[in-house]
């Protein structure tokens, strides 16, 4: 089936969301594209109901593959939706897209549309910004991630194939209010022989989520990949939850109401907790994914520069 799609006039790359307009990608963009080089590319957010019918998901994906001048797109909370939606319309899917079953990477090369996933890659260099290497090892933490959507996934997927086994942690539990996901979740660990005990827990009751998080071990890391605080209201635990001592409480989200991120700041100092919001995810996700789409080689200088652009509208 063929789907009308627009022509646009200029080179144009697509953010696919759910409250694009809200994002600091938009006060960003153009300055990356400045820093990159690329300042005629401008950036265009397509925002989809929270699990869309697949025919809408299908139409964005055309305009990207039939108009010249769609560039790409980043994809965020719907990355396996579109997968699932509109797989049959891409022409090459990298291996952690045909691991995961998702992609937040939509690109072309030589009239080819690509899918990637680059959640693993995001959520490895994030983590690896917030603990040291030998991390679990040293100090026995668990992982207790709340939501097991893509970037839950990707974590996940990032700590099974850490070759060392000091940065693996010896638990992985994951929660989530539909059983779905955790269903997705489990068939990809399959794939693999890990040695992770990953537990995957059916649960939409914040109290039970305090009471999985009072039984982490001390320097276990809590994760919101909900979305709650951003793209749904509240939080995924009460304020009468307890983080684990020494312990880290790290919010993928960086801006929205953030109740997680001021649950967490509210115990810095009763549990010598390390607080992290999704700021540095944000950077990593984003870079990764533009470069993949305009083909421009990330360094570690260029990431620098880009981290100075954005942080002067950060806010």
């Amino acid at each position: 089936m063929a789907y009308e799609f627009e022509t646009k006039t200029v080179p144009t790359f697509y953010f696919i969301g759910v409250t694009t307009g809200s994002s600091s990608i938009n006060k960003v963009f153009p300055l990356w594209m400045e820093v990159m080089g690329k300042p005629e590319v401008v950036l265009e957010g397509i925002d989809h109901a929270i699990h869309d019918e697949p025919e809408n998901y299908r139409k964005s994906v055309a305009q990207i593959k039939d108009d010249p001048l769609s560039l790409g797109a980043l994809v965020t909370t719907h990355k396996m939706n579109v997968y699932s939606a509109a797989k049959d319309m891409f022409d090459y899917f990298d291996p952690y897209a045909e691991t995961t079953g998702e992609l937040s990477c939509i690109s072309k090369l030589d009239g080819q549309l690509r899918g990637h996933a680059k959640d693993p890659i995001t959520a490895g260099l994030s983590l690896e910004a917030i603990i040291d290497p030998g991390y679990f090892g040293e100090t026995g933490g668990h992982v207790l991630c709340l939501g097991a959507g893509g970037s839950a996934v990707a974590t996940l997927l990032y700590l099974i194939n850490k070759e060392d086994a000091g940065d693996r942690p010896e638990k992985f539990i994951a929660v989530n209010r539909s059983p779905g996901k955790l269903d997705h979740m489990r068939e990809m660990v399959a794939k693999f022989d890990t040695d992770i005990q990953v537990e995957y827990v059916h649960n939409s009751d914040p109290s039970k989520n305090d009471e999985l998080m009072a039984q982490l071990p001390d320097h276990s890391i809590v994760i919101n990949a909900t979305g709650m605080g951003k793209d749904t209201p509240g939080s995924p635990v009460t304020d009468a939850g307890v983080f684990p001592q020494n312990g880290i409480a790290w919010e993928f989200n960086y801006r929205g109401e953030l109740d997680f991120l001021h649950q967490s700041l509210a115990q810095i100092e009763s549990r010598n907790l390390k607080v992290e919001d999704g700021w540095i995810y944000f950077l990593h996700g984003w870079s990764q994914v533009i470069v993949e789409a305009l083909h421009i080689d990330l360094t570690p200088e260029l990431f620098e520069e880009l981290d100075k652009a954005a942080s002067t509208v950060r806010g």
